[in-house]
């Protein structure tokens, strides 16, 4: 009977001194979730049942690779330690990421982006169940014009009087 009674404080005392795990589970929200091309976006979430500084960020869509890639550079795949990541308020767990499309690298095409936000630095195949959370955001084409250069009018009329010049001394006929 002793033993038994020795068995259940021991049951008890692990219950008490291993704390309960909990799932973690995230959030992600964008504002707005119809852009232009060259808008900026604001990406915001809450992460609970983990503990940790940062989460990772990273956008799949048209023409991209199939397992995301950065935020700043759509060049790059996801994974391998290269992330976007946002910092985490230890106090609350919420998150903020502004994503400023005009400085990117790679093109971004309209069309529907899903960004994914992940409690560990894997990319989209191979994150675990629950451990992840997505929202899309549909592009639009940019509202604003292309920057164009226009050229100098002095650049202009250099290079008509130098092509003038060119035509005259090839078409100059041969002194004998």
């Amino acid at each position: 009977m002793r033993q038994a009674w020795i068995a259940v404080i021991v049951a008890l005392v692990f219950c008490f001194a291993i704390p309960c795990v909990t799932a973690v589970s995230l959030e992600i929200n964008a504002t707005p979730a119809e852009a232009h091309i060259g808008d900026t976006v604001t990406l915001t979430g809450k992460i609970s049942g983990l503990k940790t500084i940062a989460v990772y960020l990273f956008v799949n869509g048209p023409d991209l690779d199939n397992r995301g890639v950065t935020l700043e550079n759509l060049n790059i795949p996801a994974g391998r330690g290269l992330f976007t990541t946002a910092p985490v308020n230890l106090n609350d767990g919420t998150w903020e990421y502004v994503w400023d499309t005009s400085v990117i690298l790679g093109t971004l095409k309209p069309g529907t982006y899903t960004i994914n936000v992940v409690s560990t630095p894997v990319d989209r195949l191979r994150f675990a169940k629950g451990e992840y959370a997505i929202t899309r955001v549909a592009f639009l084409p940019s509202d604003k014009p292309a920057n164009q250069v226009p050229l100098d009018p002095l650049l202009t009329l250099v290079a008509l009087i130098s092509t003038s010049c060119a035509i005259l001394l090839i078409r100059r006929p041969e002194q004998n």
